[in-house]
């Protein structure tokens, strides 16, 4: 058992140079379990290689929810700064996705994003969603969810589809919702930026424990502004929920890695 990050990206290009450096420290540190999550076919595929030559590192593949409409948005003219644009199209991104299920360990990040993303193509992205939720329970993975301005329409999907196994990431709604998302069996991960976000620290605070779950969303949401994330950074966000829960570090510790085997079926 060891400590993890359900939530990385492990393929940025921000990780180019010093990627087994990023991965060293963060084994160092005790995480013994990385989830890096796939954007897009190109994106996956790296993470699948990556995985296949790392112990620490475990695959998730998905289809980042604005690029499951990007080529839609770029016809109508409207700008998405992408650190890499795919050239498969929504259909062949799916169909990737479902022949390769197998190799994975869940599937994300996958979701609805209405910040983004224009409402005319809200039922374009909510289909493909659809057809990527339905292909994780085929393959008996948990799922992994990007929602932004869609958080209440997201949850309706997953339980008219009856998606159960579910990690919420970077939740950064209502409260209210967030309670009624762990009520019905979901998790939600805090990223490593807890302890100056209001939001985070109130799901620490406020959610039952055993359906939290650690993250970093690392390049990105670093504890410190203006730095790079890393994997190792969810070792504080650990001490965090110890003292918010007041609970001995060690208790909080197995208390997510119990969290984190009941989701993902194996002890990280």
């Amino acid at each position: 058992m060891g400590l993890f990050d359900v939530h990385a990206h492990l393929t940025s290009g921000r990780f180019s140079e010093d990627i087994d450096e990023v991965i060293a420290r963060a084994e160092a540190a005790g995480v013994s379990t990385i989830i890096s999550n796939g954007l897009n076919v190109a994106d996956n595929e790296r993470v699948l290689s990556l995985a296949a030559r790392t112990k620490s590192v475990r695959p998730a593949i998905g289809y980042y929810p604005v690029d499951a409409v990007l080529a839609e948005m770029t016809e109508a003219g409207i700008d998405y700064p992408r650190e890499e644009v795919d050239p498969h199209t929504a259909e062949e991104t799916v169909a990737w996705v479902r022949d390769h299920a197998h190799h994975a360990i869940a599937i994300g990040e996958i979701g609805l994003d209405h910040h983004w993303v224009p409402e005319q193509f809200w039922a374009r992205q909510e289909a493909i969603f659809r057809e990527l939720v339905t292909i994780a329970m085929d393959a008996h993975l948990p799922i992994i969810i990007h929602t932004r301005k869609a958080e209440a329409r997201t949850f309706e999907v997953l339980k008219e589809l009856g998606a159960t196994r579910v990690n919420w990431h970077c939740y950064s709604s209502r409260l209210k919702l967030a309670k009624r998302i762990a009520e019905a069996g979901h998790y939600l991960s805090v990223p490593a930026n807890a302890r100056r976000s209001e939001t985070f620290t109130g799901l620490l605070r406020s959610l039952p424990r055993q359906q939290l779950l650690l993250e970093t969303d690392c390049p990105y949401l670093s504890p410190e502004p203006g730095t790079r994330n890393e994997p190792s950074s969810v070792v504080d966000t650990c001490t965090y929920a110890s003292e918010i829960w007041v609970t001995p570090r060690e208790q909080a510790l197995a208390q997510l890695e119990e969290n984190f085997e009941r989701l993902f079926g194996f002890a990280p």
